[in-house]
């Protein structure tokens, strides 16, 4: 594997930016990016037998099975495991996630080399979900009691999946309030560290 190559988990609670931030990161260092969410989203467009099991899912604003989305990132880490690095945008939300997500990057030899924790006021997280509800329509962003729903299951289900990478040195806290620009900044020169110390290595 390169020294240039870099696989980063893009990780926090709904909100907080990682969508946004991801597609910018992805044109910036020429990354491919993988948003298990968005792959649904786009499965319920479609009508198909996949999207119609999910519907409920989202629209209660749970978390998809783990068997299924650890098959579709499966799928994508096979099909991009030579790029120049990638961004896995929200995944793993589980443990049992991140244990499976961990024996699929070795089959390939390849790793996560960071998880960038990006964190923001709660209150912040709720208002920016209401905003973009109102304009994308989102079912899982159409009311604050979904919302609050889905920053619950975060902070049951999700959250400690940092304390996973973080026995392994693997974590960095980056702050995502602000404008989409300064939080872009934070995360370019968190990740320009990455590669600087790969580099070394």
């Amino acid at each position: 594997m390169s020294k240039d190559c870099v696989n980063i988990i893009l990780f926090g609670a709904p909100g907080a930016g990682k969508g946004t931030q991801a597609q910018m990161l992805k044109m910036k260092y020429g990354l491919s990016h993988i948003s298990t969410g968005e792959v649904i989203r786009q499965e319920i467009a479609s009508g198909s037998e996949l999207g119609k099991s999910m519907e409920g899912y989202i629209a209660r604003g749970e978390l998809a099975p783990d068997e299924l989305v650890v098959n579709m990132v499966a799928d994508f880490v096979k099909r991009h495991k030579d790029n120049v690095g990638n961004i896995f945008d929200g995944f793993p939300r589980t443990l049992v996630q991140a244990e499976e997500f961990e024996k699929i990057m070795k089959k390939y030899g390849i790793t996560v080399d960071m998880m960038i924790c990006l964190n923001a006021p709660e209150e912040e997280l709720v208002r920016r979900l209401l905003l973009r509800g109102l304009e994308s329509g989102r079912a899982d962003d159409c009311g604050e009691e979904v919302i609050r729903n889905r920053l619950k299951v975060y902070h049951q289900m999700t959250e400690t999946v940092a304390d996973y990478y973080a026995r392994t040195d693997r974590v960095c806290k980056v702050d995502g309030a602000g404008s989409i620009d300064d939080v872009f900044h934070r995360l370019c020169e968190t990740i320009d560290k990455i590669k600087e110390s790969k580099q070394k290595a």
